[in-house]
C-alpha cells in the first residue's frame, strides 16, 4: 500500500476538493491511502496559511516515515517563499520519498532535485479531482504511484534525464539558490495565463541560464490573454527563436501543461514510482 501525504505549499484547497480525491482513491485505487494535512484548508490572504504554517506542514509530511510520497495539493503562488528553508530541515525519511506537483510547486521540486532529495515528478495535483476532466489527470498520477508508467510523457526515452517546469517558475528560480543543475537534461516548459509578448520576455530573461541543455520541449501554453494588437508570432515561433539564440536543440512538443492531458515527468531518468 502506498501512503500519500498531501500538503499545500502555496494556495489552499477546499474540503470539497479533498473529498473528491478521497472518493476517487477509495473507489478506484484501494492500493493507496491519502492523508490531507489540515493546513491544506488554512487561509492567510492568498496563501494556505502563513509561511511558517506551510513550511511546518511540508516538513511534517516529508519527514514522517509513515508516508511514501508527498503530493502537493495545488499550485497558485507561494512555495518559493518556503522552498529554501525546507532543505536543511529534511531527514532521512524525506530523502526516500517521492514528491509530485507542478506549476508553482516547481520551486520546491527544483530545490529538492538540486539537493538530491527524493524522487521529484511533474504531475497533476489533487485539486484536479474536483472536475470531470481533471479526474483522469489525477488517475494518471495515481497509476504511476502504483508502478504504471502509461501516464508518462511519451517523449521520455530513458536515455537522457528530463525535468519539467512552468516557464515563469523556472525563469524566476534561475538566478536563485533553488536552481538545479540541468546540464544535459531535456527540459519541458509549459505556461498559463500569460500574453505572448510576456512569454517572449520570459524567455529573454531565461535563455542565458540554459545553454547546456540536451534539448527543450514545449508543453501547452493555455489561457493566453488577448493583447490590444497581435504579437505576430506563435508560441512555438517564440520558443524556436530563443532556442536558436541560446544554441539549445528544439525537440518539439510535450504533453504537459495546465490541461487535463498533463502527463507525468519524473525528474532525472524516467522510472516507475520507487516507493512502497
Amino acid at each position: 500500500m502506498t501512503k500519500i501525504a498531501i500538503c499545500a505549499p502555496a494556495s489552499p484547497i477546499t474540503r470539497e476538493a479533498a473529498e473528491a480525491t478521497r472518493a476517487l482513491v477509495a473507489a478506484e485505487f484501494p492500493m493507496h491511502t491519502v492523508h490531507f494535512h489540515e493546513q491544506c484548508f488554512a487561509r492567510s490572504g492568498h496563501f494556505a496559511g502563513d509561511d511558517l504554517m506551510r513550511l511546518t506542514a511540508f516538513l511534517e509530511c516529508a519527514n514522517d516515515p509513515g508516508y511514501d510520497a508527498v503530493w502537493f495539493a495545488r499550485g497558485g503562488y507561494g512555495s518559493n517563499r518556503i522552498a529554501e528553508a525546507t532543505i536543511p530541515r529534511l531527514n532521512e525519511a524525506a530523502r526516500a520519498k517521492t514528491y509530485v506537483g507542478f506549476s508553482d510547486c516547481g520551486y520546491i521540486m527544483g530545490a529538492l532535485y538540486k539537493a538530491g532529495i527524493g524522487q521529484c515528478a511533474h504531475g497533476s495535483m489533487p485539486i484536479n479531482a474536483a472536475s470531470q476532466g481533471g479526474r483522469e489527470a489525477v488517475r494518471r498520477v495515481l497509476r504511476w504511484f502504483a508502478g504504471d508508467n502509461s501516464g508518462l510523457e511519451p517523449s521520455l526515452d530513458g536515455t537522457r534525464p528530463a525535468a519539467a517546469f512552468n516557464l515563469i517558475t523556472l525563469a524566476m528560480m534561475a538566478p536563485t539558490p533553488l536552481m538545479p543543475d540541468l546540464t544535459d537534461h531535456v527540459v519541458m516548459l509549459e505556461e498559463v495565463s500569460e500574453h505572448l509578448y510576456s512569454v517572449d520576455r520570459i524567455f529573454f530573461s531565461l535563455y542565458g541560464s540554459l545553454p547546456r541543455l540536451a534539448g527543450l520541449r514545449l508543453g501547452e501554453v493555455t489561457e493566453v490573454p488577448e493583447n490590444d494588437h497581435p504579437f505576430g508570432r506563435s508560441v512555438e515561433d517564440i520558443v524556436q527563436f530563443w532556442c536558436a539564440r541560446a544554441g539549445i536543440p528544439y525537440l518539439g512538443r510535450a504533453e504537459i501543461g495546465h490541461t487535463d492531458a498533463n502527463k507525468v515527468v519524473p525528474f532525472g531518468l524516467a522510472s516507475p514510482f520507487r516507493g512502497a
